[in-house]
């Protein structure tokens, strides 16, 4: 996962510097969020997003980067600090402020991939993003509504639409049966030319009497009276597939 990093230095060659030579970083790999040029930029970025690490310049006009690193310490999810400066008699100071590491400029790759080492062993394990949840997107009289696919129980062709069905209410999709099965196959399993069924709400294949299509079989799903039809085409992979869970 990549340090997320801000850039504090008041000339814009030395940030343009950093920038490409933490481009080059890999182990840990690194990506600059935010550059400023002064320690009330700095305050305006760190107010609006999360960082791991803030590369700072010491002599800045106004407060200086000692001086914002003093400032640092007190906020919550403070990122942590390393100084990047041309003057190697601040070190001391540094450290006094908890400086993760003192680079000297010009900075080389190899120093600066150590100190996002260092920074990278003192964070604490952030856990993976969760996936977001697949949903379908449906727009409905003005407004538009996100169905979560582990609520939808079937989707059936019904004329130029598609009628999504969940246990509280339908819903009507523009689209094509052929897509979504293209998409979400692993969750649907095709039971008609005009029927997708959810896989986990399947209960019952049974006998069923249909007065057009006469005898056959249908499903029985989790949370609704009525029956879809399976055809015989489909039947086999309907019964694998109930089989098989």
């Amino acid at each position: 996962m990549s340090l997320r990093v801000l850039i504090v230095d008041d000339e814009a060659l030395a940030r343009s510097r950093l920038r490409r030579l933490l481009g080059e970083c890999t182990a840990p790999a690194a990506e600059v969020v935010g550059e400023a040029a002064n320690a009330t930029d700095a305050l305006q970025w760190l107010g609006r997003e999360r960082f791991d690490l803030a590369l700072l310049d010491i002599h800045m006009p106004g407060a200086d980067g000692l001086k914002l690193a003093q400032v640092l310490r007190s906020l919550p999810d403070a990122p942590r600090v390393v100084f990047v400066t041309a003057h190697a008699q601040h070190a001391l100071q540094a450290f006094e402020v908890e400086a993760v590491d003192y680079l000297t400029k010009p900075v080389r790759l190899d120093r600066l991939q150590a100190a996002l080492q260092k920074v990278q062993r003192l964070l604490p394990l952030r856990p993976a993003p969760e996936a977001p949840d697949e949903a379908l997107v449906i727009q409905e009289r003005g407004r538009t509504e996100r169905v979560p696919l582990a609520e939808v129980l079937y989707v059936k062709a019904e004329l130029k639409y598609l009628t999504v069905r969940t246990a509280a209410r339908s819903y009507i999709l523009d689209g094509s049966l052929n897509e979504l099965e293209d998409r979400f196959g692993s969750r649907f399993l095709r039971v008609h030319r005009n029927a997708l069924v959810a896989r986990h709400a399947v209960r019952a294949l049974e006998k069923h009497h249909d007065p057009e299509e006469g005898d056959g079989w249908a499903l029985r799903l989790q949370g609704l009276d009525e029956l879809l039809a399976v055809s015989r085409r489909q039947l086999p992979a309907v019964r694998e597939a109930i089989g098989a869970a």
